[in-house]
């Protein structure tokens, strides 16, 4: 989400300092009227009143108005203005909300009782009369599902009278019915090499209007891997997915061409990577339509494809999660983690999604209860500490991935704990430098040992996770020793506890005062090299410049 922060006093401004967003500073109304359609979302430093008057002319329609909420002066209070659901103000106050410790006011009548919102829910695009069908169902008249995909809804069939369609197609307008429509169809794009940006566009427009298709469930694009580059792909708007002609070749296809064959290698482009992209079961719902210079042809898949994204949340705070991170949890179906990080991240969690939290040492069970879920066609966010990749899930998901018939696994990167310390100590990992577990519960304590007596032999600068523990008290002050061997007590050192957390400490020493009881599970140890010096009480590690 591409989001602008507006502020107008000086106060303001120091506050929008600590969002990680585009700011401005100066008059408010100018810049909302040159920014309103550059941006997803607005994050005003103002009064609720003036907002309102600034705001209110420039909206059109919820669909396409950006998200705005509302600072206050004091910066206790983060308000969802408008934009709520679909435009995702309320998640966004959420989020702000925790990067400033304020309390997001969110004042959506859904959100308000805990309840599903239709334009909300993941995985779906919403249209119909979602104003009527969500009021009769506050009064407590659960709407009808009609499910005419037998697509997976997170909703229960209710007696009505108001109704909900799943749906790819279109639906006249009619009152207390509302559509849910699913990322269901794949379109399949082939093109000349002189095609136009807007060849295929124009085929797809009469394709949806022509056999009443909704523009909300097309999931992506499918072409052969050499157009996939293309503006005619492109300029479509949607992920583009390539396959070789090989590959496009071996699906069988109710429109070949033996003269795309010749020149491409494949008797069809359009219809087979529509198809094959689609997955098994797959039908045509729009036969191949050839234009001039662009050929066109849409698939229905038969249910979602599930996929595993495994999160890397940042060291604590919202300030360091990247807005890849906050994406991937915002639209799982499934948010899956120890329960200290699902509550990291619980700005970002809304009542349509389901939720597991475990308790620490279940990471087998996390992975494998993720991988099931994305098996069976969810969309399952795995959440970590730090960075996914380590000392975390990502390669336990991967390892275990091929025994659930390997759905698609994405590994969000995070911000990690040892370079978020060490940005508190100053930079000393600015050059070389290893990252080395004291825990002995996965790995022997000889090989620990051997790894600790390399780095220490090779002078590189030391982050030492998981320290010490309750149950693991000697580790930490062993490898202290190793390292005494190779470098001298003086060598700086620092201990950084809950890093981005409420009780965050940062304490600066050396290698021979190092004291191992002042840590705990929840810090990481940095231990300089031979390069590593104290300059105005920040540790840095010289990279050899000359100044």
């Amino acid at each position: 989400m591409n989001v602008l922060s507006v502020s107008i006093t000086n106060r303001g401004r120091e506050a929008a300092g600590l969002l990680p967003y585009e700011h401005q500073h100066g008059d408010l109304g100018p810049t909302l009227r040159e920014r309103w359609h550059d941006v997803d979302a607005f994050v005003l430093f103002a009064a609720t009143g003036i907002a309102v008057r600034v705001v209110g002319p420039l909206l059109s329609s919820k669909d396409d108005d950006p998200a705005v909420v509302c600072v206050d002066e004091s910066g206790r209070h983060v308000i969802a203005l408008c934009g709520g659901h679909a435009g995702g103000a309320n998640a966004l106050a959420r989020e702000v909300g925790q990067l400033l410790g304020a309390e997001p006011i969110v004042s959506t009548a859904s959100d308000a009782r805990g309840m599903v919102s239709l334009d909300d829910l993941p995985g779906f695009r919403a249209s119909g009369d979602l104003a009527g069908v969500t009021r009769s169902w506050l009064d407590g008249r659960s709407p009808r599902v009609e499910n005419r995909l037998s697509w997976p809804v997170p909703l229960a069939d209710g007696p009505g009278p108001a109704v909900v369609v799943v749906t790819d197609e279109l639906l006249p307008r009619e009152s207390g019915v509302a559509s849910l429509h699913p990322p269901s169809l794949v379109v399949g794009v082939g093109a000349s090499s002189d095609a136009p940006a807007t060849a295929a566009s124009e085929l797809l427009d009469d394709a949806l209007r022509d056999n009443g298709l909704a523009r909300e469930s097309i999931a992506f694009v499918a072409t052969i891997d050499r157009r996939a580059g293309d503006p005619v792909v492109t300029s479509l708007g949607w992920p583009v997915r390539p396959f070789s002609a090989s590959v496009l070749a071996g699906v069988a296809v109710p429109n070949p061409s033996e003269r795309v064959a010749i020149e491409v290698g494949t008797a069809s482009v359009a219809e087979a990577a529509a198809l094959h992209a689609s997955g098994p079961g797959a039908s045509l719902v729009v036969p191949k339509r050839v234009g001039a210079t662009a050929t066109l042809a849409i698939a229905r898949r038969t249910g979602p494809e599930g996929r595993v994204q495994v999160v890397g949340l940042g060291p604590g705070s919202a300030v360091h999660r990247t807005p890849a991170a906050s994406a991937a949890v915002r639209s799982a179906e499934v948010v899956i983690g120890y329960e200290r990080y699902v509550e990291q991240c619980r700005d970002l969690l809304s009542p349509a999604q389901a939720v597991i939290r475990s308790p620490i040492g279940a990471e087998a069970e996390r992975c494998r209860e993720a991988l099931t879920r994305a098996a069976a066609g969810a969309t399952v966010a795995l959440v970590c500490s730090g960075d996914a990749g380590v000392f975390a899930m990502a390669t336990v998901v991967l390892e275990l991935a091929p025994g659930f018939g390997s759905p698609p696994v994405e590994v969000v990167p995070g911000v990690t704990a040892a370079t978020a310390a060490a940005a508190l100590l100053g930079a000393p990992l600015a050059h070389d430098y290893a990252c080395i577990s004291l825990s002995d519960l996965l790995t022997p304590w000889a090989v620990i040992e051997k790894r600790l007596r390399a780095a220490a032999e090779s002078d590189m600068a030391v982050a030492l996770y998981n320290p010490r523990s309750q149950r693991r008290t000697w580790q930490l002050a062993r490898a202290r020793r190793l390292l005494l061997d190779h470098r001298p007590p003086s060598t700086p050192a620092g201990i950084c506890t809950n890093v981005g957390r409420d009780g965050q400490e940062v304490v600066r020493t050396t290698l021979g005062e190092l004291d191992p009881s002042a840590v705990g599970m929840l810090s990481i140890v940095i231990v300089g090299s031979s390069t590593t010096e104290v300059v105005n009480d920040r540790l840095v590690t010289r990279r050899g410049y000359e100044l």
